[in-house]
């Protein structure tokens, strides 16, 4: 995963930084350090926000 899909895949989700780490279980720094490229995108993160995302459309119905 690079660092724009990333933040487009947060966007879609409708959540900002904060509320993604929160999700997450990190801080808001490591979501902005991925954002930008600065740290390494761990492999598991695909993963984890495919599962938030399923979460949202179980609350949605």
């Amino acid at each position: 995963m690079q660092p724009a899909e990333l933040k487009a895949a947060r966007k879609k989700l409708g959540m900002t930084q904060p509320q993604l780490a929160d999700a997450l279980g990190v801080d808001r720094v490591s979501v902005a350090r991925w954002e930008t490229g600065t740290r390494r995108i761990p492999p598991m993160l695909r993963l984890a926000l495919k599962a938030i995302q399923m979460e949202r459309r179980k609350g949605d119905k």
